[in-house]
Formats: structure tokens, C-alpha cells, sequence
């Protein structure tokens, strides 16, 4: 297939992808919650004549091509988030506080579309065709499951887009590298001694020496990590003390970490651990840090970054592909899938109007032109097509 008969065809799924996302959108699951968005993922394949499996909420699908050439693994997250829909649209969710407020209705869209257009050409495939409908990438994530499942066996590339909001739709953004930061969870608790508020020579101050421990923490970054790598520590809640006339005994404080590298996880909360444990027992208290490791970065191969960015350049033109400079260190657990295999994850642009008009991703009022959606079914169908072609070659 040609680039200008793979941006036909899926062009001609207009129709389709709109009612399926439609669908999807209207009748939103939260993570782990997924069978009804599951068993409708399974009708499309079988009407399709996919042959796929259920892995919890999750469903695998998988198309053979011609033998010969690689794997390659495709990714939609299907989960939607506790947010309710405040746009007044026709299909807006009909389930009072769930939304797909981050597009994930989309991705499914977009992935089923991708098998539409290959199960009817499958001599097109030089190689597999895995697809990836995930649960739960905005909870615990389900990336991690579904690999321990044995989804990712065999598969030499896998391939993941977010839609984005920010970008007209038309717009393809892609980075080298990392991508996404990584999540680290720190929860602190500093010990005292209580005591009446009047005589505080008798007490230690636990609220005093959390405040000691806040400030050092804001420090650790610009301090101890090179301005030219990315981090950063935020205290999003802290707890302590009965009443205002006692002193406290106990605060507990709890934060988040992220970071673009292992290297800088690991100094900052080998840091934050010094600081949190040194700072209270010089003012006679005690501290201690938990560590909970998160999503890990997502980075890119930079080759199947380059495939990526050289399709969609073709399919759309040059000057529609961006190259993002820095990382963002939100987090995505399509990392977990490029930790085991070659693969890139880029953005969609689904938006239109004035910039500053456009809601986020994770409000209420997030909506898309679904105008995007042909245009992220063909820019993956190609690079999966360059992909198999490049396997053969190499």
C-alpha cells in the first residue's frame, strides 16, 4: 500500500471511526471497570475477523500478515476518568461523573480503525500485527498486566499516540528521547513529642520541624540536580496536630516525585531520605521517608521516532510535524511497553479555533475534532508498514 491508498482508505472509515468513538465516548468505564468497553471492542474485531483474547478488562488482538517480517504491537488506553462531562453534545456520557476527558475513546477509535484497514488487506502486512487495548492507564495502570499476561511476547515494535489538544488538528508532535517523566511517591511522617501549647520547652514541635523539612525538600532540586535535567518535588498534602494550644507529635506529608532519569530518581530520594531523617533529629525529633515507585519515564527509540516523524511528514506534509523540545513529566504508562521493546509514542493534534479557547485535557469541557481521526489511522498504518518493511531489510 501506497502512503496516498493508506490516507484513502482511512479517510473512507470516516463514518465508522465517529460512530465508534461516538459510542465509546457516550458509555465511559472508569480503570479495571472496562467490560462493557471491552465486549464492545470484541464485537468490532469479530466483525472485522480479528481473532483476539481477553486479558482482565484488556483485550489483545492480533492480525498475521506475510511471514518474514516483524511484530508489531499497537497501543489504545480505553479507561475514561471521574470527571463530569459538561459539554452539550448529542453523545456526551451518559454515566453522571465519568468522561473520557483525556481521549481515550479516541485512541480505541483510532486502533480499531487500524485493524478495519488491515483486516481487509492483510497481504499488506510484511509481518504480525498485535493490538493493545489497555485498562486502566490513568489508575494504577494496565500496561504492567498485560505484559506479565504475555500481550507483549514476540513483538519487536510497539507504537502509541495521545491526541493533544493544543495541536490543530493536522499536527503531528514527536521527540526523541524521553518523553514523559517518571512518578516517584514519597510519604513522610516526622515525629515529636506532644506537649501543651504554653510550656513548649517540654514538647518538640513536630509542625515546627515539618516546616524545617518542606523548605529543605523545595531545595534538593536546585541545588543538588543539573539545571539541564528535568525534576522536581511537589508536598501535595500535610497533616498534624489535635488542637491549636497543643503541640503536635506527629505530621505526615505526602509528595510527588518526577523525574526524566533513574539517575536523578534515585539522588533525590536518596537526598529527600537525608533530609527528612537528619533535619528532624537535630531538633530532637524523628522522620522517615517511604519511596513508592511509579510509571517509569517513557523514551522513545529514536529510530522508530524518525519512521514516525518521516510518514507523517509524507502523509501530511513537512510542516506539519513538530518537534517537541523538552520532555513533559506527566506521566504515561506506555513507558512499561518501551522498556521491554523498541517502539515511540507521539501526539495528535485534535484541536481547532483559538488556542486559548481549548479545554485541557482532564476537564469537563474537553472535546476533539474528529476530524483527527482518519489522520491518526493512517499515520500509524504507514509506520507500522515502514516498520515491517525496515524489519525485512535489517
Amino acid at each position: 500500500m501506497t502512503n496516498t491508498d493508506i490516507l484513502a482508505a482511512s479517510r473512507a472509515l470516516v463514518p465508522w471511526l465517529v460512530e465508534t468513538r461516538r459510542h465509546i465516548h457516550g458509555w465511559p468505564e472508569l480503570g479495571k471497570l472496562e467490560t462493557e468497553t471491552a465486549a464492545y471492542i470484541e464485537s468490532r474485531l469479530a466483525v472485522l475477523g480479528v481473532p483476539f483474547r481477553r486479558i482482565g478488562t484488556g483485550v489483545v488482538g492480533r492480525l498475521e500478515g506475510r511471514r518474514g517480517g516483524p511484530t508489531v504491537a499497537l497501543r489504545a488506553d480505553i479507561d475514561a476518568l471521574p470527571v463530569e462531562e459538561t459539554n452539550d453534545l448529542d453523545y456526551r456520557s451518559r454515566r453522571p461523573g465519568i468522561m473520557h476527558a483525556c481521549g481515550h475513546d479516541a485512541h480505541t477509535a483510532i486502533v480499531l480503525g487500524v485493524a478495519s484497514l488491515f483486516s481487509k488487506r492483510p497481504d499488506a502486512l510484511a509481518g504480525n500485527l498485535v493490538l493493545l487495548f489497555q485498562p486502566d492507564e490513568e489508575g494504577d495502570g494496565g500496561a504492567l498486566p498485560l505484559i506479565e499476561a504475555g500481550a507483549l511476547e514476540g513483538v519487536d515494535h510497539v507504537l502509541g499516540l495521545h491526541v493533544m489538544p493544543y495541536l490543530d488538528v493536522g499536527e503531528v508532535e514527536v521527540k526523541k528521547g524521553a518523553l514523559n517523566g517518571a512518578s516517584t511517591s514519597l510519604r513522610i511522617v516526622i515525629g515529636g513529642r506532644g506537649a501543651h501549647g504554653a510550656y513548649p520547652e517540654l514538647g518538640v514541635d513536630a509542625v515546627l520541624i515539618a516546616s524545617h523539612v518542606v523548605q529543605a525538600l523545595h531545595h534538593l532540586v536546585s541545588r543538588y540536580i543539573s539545571p539541564l535535567d528535568e525534576a522536581v518535588i511537589t508536598i501535595g498534602t500535610i497533616s498534624g496536630g489535635l488542637r491549636s494550644n497543643i503541640i503536635a507529635d506527629e505530621v505526615v506529608m505526602t509528595a510527588t516525585m518526577r523525574t526524566t532519569s533513574e539517575t536523578v530518581r534515585d539522588l533525590l530520594v536518596d537526598r529527600a531520605r537525608a533530609v527528612v531523617e537528619g533535619i528532624p533529629a537535630s531538633l530532637g525529633g524523628k522522620g522517615s521517608l517511604e519511596a513508592s515507585y511509579g510509571y517509569a519515564a517513557l523514551v522513545s527509540d529514536d529510530r522508530d521516532v524518525d519512521i514516525v516523524a518521516k510518514v507523517a511528514g509524507e502523509l501530511l506534509g513537512k510542516d506539519s510535524v513538530l518537534w517537541k523540545e523538552k520532555p513533559s513529566l506527566g506521566v504515561e504508562d506506555f513507558s512499561f511497553y518501551l522498556k521491554k521493546t523498541r517502539g515511540a509514542f507521539w501526539h495528535l493534534g485534535c484541536g481547532r479555533g483559538p488556542k486559548g479557547e481549548r479545554a485541557g485535557l482532564h476537564s469537563g469541557g474537553f472535546t476533539l475534532d474528529e476530524e483527527c481521526l482518519p489522520i491518526g489511522v493512517a499515520v500509524q498504518a504507514a509506520a507500522i508498514l515502514e516498520l515491517m518493511k525496515e524489519g525485512i531489510a535489517t
